[in-house]
């Protein structure tokens, strides 16, 4: 994933997460509804977005790696 100097809000992940909910394992949906009721840094949101950004489009190998870091990022924060 390419780096963005853009931030995302709250609002943005939200939208992001709506979009590729479908795709997403079904047991990181009641984590990312959690994890969206908390307050979370500039950081944290950013890489969220881009985590799910094309997250439709990833291969399985992809996927399999921005997975693990949504479980790391959403279970720890």
């Amino acid at each position: 994933m390419s780096e963005c100097k853009m931030d995302h809000s709250v609002d943005d992940v939200k939208k992001k997460f709506a979009e590729q909910k479908d795709n997403l394992p079904l047991d990181l949906h009641p984590l990312f509804q959690q994890f969206l009721m908390e307050e979370h840094t500039q950081d944290i949101l950013n890489e969220v977005f881009h985590l799910l950004k094309k997250y439709d489009l990833a291969s399985e190998v992809e996927r399999s790696e921005r997975n693990k870091r949504l479980y790391m990022v959403v279970k720890n924060v």
